[in-house]
Formats: C-alpha cells, sequence, structure tokens
C-alpha cells in the first residue's frame, strides 16, 4: 500500500498556522478536531485522496473537507516523495472557500517551496 507523510507547514519565524488552527479547534469543537484529526490520518492512504473526504481545488491545492454546523477544511498540497503539506485551515457556513483563504493557502504553498525545494 502506498502511503503519505503529512507534514505542517512553518513559516520562516517559527509559526505553525494548521496546528494552531487544530488546537484552537479541539478547544472549541472537540467532535470535529476529532473528525479532522482522523481525516488527516486517513490521507497517508491514497486511496482517500478522494470526494468526500477531499476535494481538488486549483493552483495545486485541495482541501480536506469536515461538514457540521460548521464547515472545517484544510488546505494542503502534494510535494515529490510522497509528502502531503498543510497550509491552512478554516472554519465556515458556507459551500464556497473565501477568496482571502485561498490567497492565504497560496502564498503559503509559495512560501514553503520556494524555502524547501532545491
Amino acid at each position: 500500500m502506498i502511503e503519505f507523510t503529512v507534514e505542517f507547514y512553518v513559516t520562516a519565524d517559527g509559526q505553525c498556522p494548521v496546528r494552531d488552527f487544530l488546537l484552537e479547534l479541539k478547544a472549541s469543537a472537540p467532535g470535529d478536531f476529532a473528525a479532522v484529526a482522523a481525516g488527516l490520518e486517513r490521507l497517508r492512504h491514497r486511496q482517500c485522496h478522494r470526494e468526500p473526504l477531499t476535494k481538488a481545488l486549483n493552483d495545486g491545492l485541495f482541501e480536506l473537507r469536515h461538514v457540521g454546523k460548521l464547515n472545517t477544511r484544510v488546505l494542503w498540497f502534494f510535494m515529490k516523495g510522497r509528502r502531503i503539506v498543510t497550509v491552512h485551515g478554516i472554519r465556515n457556513k458556507s459551500r464556497a472557500i473565501p477568496a482571502r483563504d485561498l490567497d492565504t493557502a497560496r502564498a503559503r504553498m509559495r512560501d514553503w517551496k520556494e524555502r524547501n525545494e532545491p
């Protein structure tokens, strides 16, 4: 079975926005946190890289989705070596991901690649 590693984006100054998002989620909505944590674990397995758990967005970004009273999403991208890098987490009521959140995810993906690719 093909397995992937799931990593968290870390800013140049050592911040880890997805970890912080998950810690806040764990405190405010433990059930949603458990579902998202289980989803992140499932991302390690290639057969889970499709709907309803994940969905391709654009520009190489994907979302891990958990539907509840508030929709919880973790945005991520693939890297060489069977790696998944999570870059942004959001909660909202709508089905659409706000443009500012997509912009944040894209900027973090660019930053990660600039600092981590040869």
